[in-house]
């Protein structure tokens, strides 16, 4: 039995120049994010099965005769990529509920990486974080067809709070972001988490930004410029930058696509500012899921008073990245 735990992520800045589209094609030569993984994860456990059969639980329970019959795509192209063709049960849970869909923590991403760990496991290989980003790249983007960047893969596979670069020719490179362990605690302390209550499709909004990448150029770049404004802010121990750099985020995203935001979004957002925010976003591709919110400790009595009526979601920033938990062999090995 093997079992491996991936942790989520939350992307700040330059989300969107993750995308090939824009960094093969950049006037500066690459894409740019920062982000952090979370203290929430997807665990995959695998074991053998004494018969020849495949059974996959998750939110239903597939019981198949052959790889070709898996319905969860992740899953599936997985056990293609690595050649496993039967006799394995592969379970999967998360912190977050899997009926979750389109909470922009990088679920989907953590799971393709957290079930490649495991699989390589159960084979008995050992690989890289930078291995399992580019397979769950492939699974998602190349075979699958989803409308997504990059970065995820990488937030997921790695860990920690880091800057990533995409570059023209195709590699990432990353690196940890250098401040002082208390700015970080600092800044985690003055996020504020809230889950808007709204779920969506996350790549009809992203299939629409991509389609436009051409057209928001300048905005894409103005992203690219927020990573290293932040990366300094952050080095000078200057927290509260970060809070107003994540307003003036949150409204070049929301130029990307017309389903990013929405009245009720808009609302929610207005509302924490009104009440001592100094700014946010709405995580992942948008429409739904998680808002953050930067608010000074001495503003998030106040805060959760006008926020009430939504769900507050303790979190922490994790340095690891995805691994395995656990292992055992199996009967008569």
């Amino acid at each position: 039995m093997i079992i491996s735990k991936t942790p989520l992520r939350m992307s700040f800045f330059g989300g969107g120049t993750d995308f090939a589209d824009y960094y093969e094609n950049s006037r500066y030569g690459y894409g740019a994010v920062i982000s952090t993984a979370l203290d929430m994860y997807v665990y995959i456990m695998v074991c053998k099965r004494f018969d020849d059969k495949i059974r996959v639980c998750y939110t239903i329970n597939e019981f198949v005769d052959s790889v070709d019959q898996i319905r969860h795509n992740i899953i599936r192209e997985a056990l293609k990529m690595l050649g496993i063709e039967k006799g394995v049960d592969i379970v999967y849970s998360a912190d977050i509920p899997l009926s979750s869909a389109g909470i922009g923590l990088a679920s989907s991403s953590a799971l393709a990486v957290g079930v490649l760990n495991a699989l390589h496991a159960y084979k008995g290989e050992h690989v890289s974080p930078e291995v399992l980003a580019r397979e769950a790249c492939e699974i998602e983007i190349e075979r699958l067809k989803n409308p997504i960047g990059v970065q995820d893969q990488y937030a997921v596979a790695y860990g920690g709070f880091r800057k990533y670069k995409f570059h023209k020719n195709g590699s990432v490179t990353n690196e940890m972001v250098v401040c002082k362990p208390e700015t970080l605690k600092e800044l985690k302390n003055n996020f504020m988490l809230y889950f808007t209550g709204l779920t969506r499709i996350s790549s009809n909004i992203l299939a629409e930004q991509k389609a436009h990448i051409y057209d928001k150029e300048k905005v894409l770049d103005a992203m690219v410029e927020m990573v290293y404004a932040a990366e300094n802010a952050l080095a000078e121990g200057n927290v509260d930058k970060i809070g107003e750099m994540l307003d003036e985020a949150w409204k070049l995203k929301k130029q990307m696509s017309s389903g990013i935001s929405n009245p009720l979004i808009d609302e929610m957002y207005e509302k924490a500012k009104t009440a001592g925010a100094v700014g946010g976003k709405i995580l992942g591709a948008g429409g739904g899921g998680f808002m953050l919110l930067y608010v000074p400790q001495a503003k998030q009595e106040a805060v959760r008073d006008a926020m009430r009526e939504y769900k507050e979601t303790a979190f922490g920033f994790e340095t690891e990245g995805s691994r395995i938990i656990f292992t055992e062999k199996n009967r008569g090995e």
